[in-house]
């Protein structure tokens, strides 16, 4: 596993958090739920991510 790759999850994960609030603020209900899903996505990358580095230690 990357240091990139982190970054790249990591990235991933703000960028649903930002998506989600911007559908709060403009009442946009599929733009919140697209945000949610992309933290949701990036999450598990992220665990993932986790269970590698545990592997390689």
């Amino acid at each position: 596993m990357t240091v990139d790759d982190k970054m790249e999850h990591k990235a991933e994960e703000l960028g649903g958090k930002a998506k989600e609030a911007l559908g709060k603020a403009s009442d946009d209900e599929k733009l919140e739920a697209e945000g949610r899903g992309e933290q949701t996505k990036a999450n598990l990358k992220q665990a993932g991510d986790k269970v590698k580095d545990a592997f390689d230690h």
